[in-house]
């Protein structure tokens, strides 16, 4: 009789995480978390019938979130839910944690982490305009980042390049070039900025379309693998050989473009939050 293989693949047993954000940016989330604990299921959800969040009302990110994470938390018991939205993150994550009895991890700019490795203390942050303008931003500012001059760079047409990307779409470098024009004349200074923060999930999704028409000594910090981390530390590990199953749930229409096909090749099943 053969041996029997002792390293065969078993399915996962554990609860699933929850990925929650307004696009695909929160799939940059996904790729650092997958990296970190690649047996671990997750849930992800779009709120693309609220999309986007950038230029919303307060109290209309803070209902969406809400709302949808309760809904999905009292149909797939996760274990833990990412807010991967840094607009959501900021606005809402008191209320959510106030109803919600299952951790709760927000993204926020890596702020603290550039302040850290910026060579010669000029950071920038590259972020939605919501985000920029936040008095929650300024406070991060000044708590990690004091001794630092920081220039910041609210964009808008970011967030749909990245959507565009993950559809399949080719983004112009110099579409990109307009994004962080703001920055360029620093950038020809000696004290301009050598460290940039994407401050917005979805923005990591094209960093190696924004290193290539950046200077190359520029470093680019976002806060995937903090957010990994956390994660990690805050829920039981699925078992070395166990197999995630992936769900891709939307509050709107399913898109039929090549957003589909990226999330079928990253193993995911596809739904509406409604059934």
């Amino acid at each position: 009789m053969a041996a029997q293989n002792n390293t065969s693949i078993s399915p996962a047993t554990a609860n699933p995480i929850v990925i929650f954000d307004s696009g695909v940016g929160g799939l940059s989330i996904f790729n650092s978390i997958q990296a970190r604990i690649p047996g671990l299921s997750v849930i992800y959800c779009s709120d693309n019938a609220g999309f986007p969040y950038g230029s919303r009302p307060e109290a209309f990110v803070i209902e969406r979130t809400r709302n949808c994470l309760m809904k999905l938390v009292e149909r797939f018991d996760p274990a833990l839910a990412v807010v991967a939205c840094n607009t959501a993150s900021t606005v809402a994550l008191p209320h959510v944690r106030s109803q919600l009895d299952i951790p709760v991890v927000g993204v926020v700019p890596a702020i603290k982490t550039a302040a850290q490795v910026s060579r010669n203390r000029h950071i920038g942050l590259l972020a939605t305009p919501a985000t920029v303008e936040r008095a929650y931003t300024r406070q991060l500012i000044d708590d990690f980042a004091s001794d630092c001059e920081v220039t910041l760079v609210g964009s808008s047409e970011l967030v749909h390049l990245a959507e565009d990307h993950l559809q399949g779409k080719v983004v112009a470098p110099d579409a990109l070039e307009q994004v962080i024009a703001p920055f360029v004349d620093n950038f020809e200074k000696d004290n301009g900025p050598d460290t940039i923060i994407l401050g917005c999930t979805h923005f990591p999704l094209l960093s190696k379309e924004l290193a290539a028409v950046a200077p190359q000594h520029i470093q680019w910090v976002d806060s995937g693998d903090a957010i990994a981390r956390r994660v990690s530390s805050l829920i039981s590990q699925p078992a070395v050989n166990s197999v995630p199953e992936h769900k891709a749930v939307f509050t709107g229409d399913i898109p039929v473009n090549g957003l589909v096909d990226y999330l079928q090749r990253q193993g995911f099943e596809l739904e509406g939050l409604n059934g």
